[in-house]
């Protein structure tokens, strides 16, 4: 087996879970009896930590002289918790697991990012296609899980993603090479793990491009916590709802797999800012509920307001960081776009469902213009020229 199916394969195991969390765990905690409010604020504390927890995992992981390593332990961790969700012991103890096994999950991401970003440059192929591998594994969770709760018990989400879970603890130990963290092996010192994470911190370009991409890609919020909702409200139903979330990914992989010379030629920058136009125009058009057969080429724009911005991103923060501190640049990019903005978009989009149903994606698109601007900014950045 090809070391790019390989890493695609796993970039799966990670996505087959996250497919079908994303659009349904919502759904399962609204059939325990959750307010919006309440899934809000369980679904948004995660993020909201992930200005510290990324960081401190980062250098966690890069404590073990193999990469995979730590990406075992964290898919055990995942499963662990998922399971323990199945206990009706009520909200704390929901909010409690939900935190710890969302934490493990948002940051194998960014590790595995780590590996396959410098096993292409080193071996020569295409980023995207291994990462596409685990966007359609996305899109299967999505249809999949939808066609499941059309006729069966949202209980079945938390059993897919805790078997989901296992599959990333399997995986990393037997699809990921073994590439060490340190190029002449051994274990990085804390002090140099330190230094290299407050190196990143004090960098105003890296600073710049992490938080506007981070607007951009939290402003995602309200969709992956209430589109399922809102869509149902609209009298679209579940199983069309993993049909149009597929449509959205099914575009991103088009654009990870197929559009690579053209993205090398349009530059990172360029892509970060058309992922901030795309995303005004897509959260400002849901706002206003639009027709079903509308829904669909308002979801393609996801190819631009989630996959070129995360390239765009990727990229820029790969050319901003050092071999070093790659893991800590990655994880605290991810947990911008992912965590703190994030977090307060989902509190906020909790609140804003209860009160003003979809119209609370205009919140969403200022938040995307936001980015955008940052975005412009960085074409007065010299380090990025070359």
């Amino acid at each position: 087996m090809s070391q790019t199916v390989r890493l695609g394969l796993f970039y799966g195991a990670i996505f087959i879970g996250g497919g079908a969390a994303s659009p349904y765990i919502p759904v399962w905690f609204d059939h325990r009896g959750l307010s919006g409010a309440q899934i809000g604020l369980i679904l948004s504390a995660p993020l909201l930590a992930r200005t510290f927890t990324a960081p401190l995992l980062a250098m966690w992981a890069d404590s073990f002289s193999l990469r995979r390593t730590p990406l075992i332990l964290m898919g055990v961790a995942m499963a662990i918790g998922y399971g323990l969700l199945a206990a009706p012991f009520g909200f704390a103890w929901w909010f409690g697991l939900w935190f710890i096994a969302s934490t493990m999950y948002a940051t194998v991401g960014p590790l595995t990012d780590v590996v396959v970003l410098a096993r292409s440059q080193r071996d020569g192929f295409n980023y995207g296609w291994p990462r596409g591998m685990g966007s359609v594994a996305f899109i299967i969770a999505n249809v999949g899980m939808g066609l499941i709760l059309a006729r069966g018990s949202p209980e079945l989400v938390l059993v897919w993603i805790t078997l989901a879970a296992l599959a990333v603890a399997i995986g990393a130990r037997y699809l990921l090479p073994p590439d060490p963290v340190r190029a002449g092996g051994g274990v990085a010192a804390l002090s140099e793990r330190m230094a290299g994470l407050g190196e990143l911190f004090r960098d105003k370009d890296f600073m710049l491009v992490v938080i506007s991409a981070g607007l951009i890609q939290s402003a995602h919020a309200f969709y992956y916590s209430f589109s399922t909702l809102a869509w149902r409200n609209q009298g679209i139903p579940e199983q069309m709802t993993g049909v149009l979330w597929g449509v959205g990914v099914g575009v991103e992989v088009a654009f990870l797999w197929f559009m690579e010379p053209w993205r090398r030629r349009f530059g990172a920058r360029n892509l970060l800012v058309l992922g901030g136009v795309a995303a005004v125009v897509r959260w400002g058009a849901l706002a206003m509920s639009p027709p079903l057969w509308l829904v669909f080429p308002i979801q393609a724009l996801h190819t631009l307001t989630y996959a070129a911005t995360f390239m765009g991103s990727l990229q820029l923060v790969d050319r901003l960081s050092r071999p070093a501190n790659a893991s800590a640049a990655q994880t605290i990019n991810s947990a911008l776009s992912g965590g703190v903005l994030s977090g307060v978009a989902t509190i906020v989009s909790g609140a804003l469902f209860d009160s003003i149903g979809a119209k609370g994606y205009f919140v969403m698109a200022a938040m995307s213009l936001a980015g955008l601007a940052g975005a412009l900014r960085l074409y007065g950045v010299r380090r990025l020229d070359d």
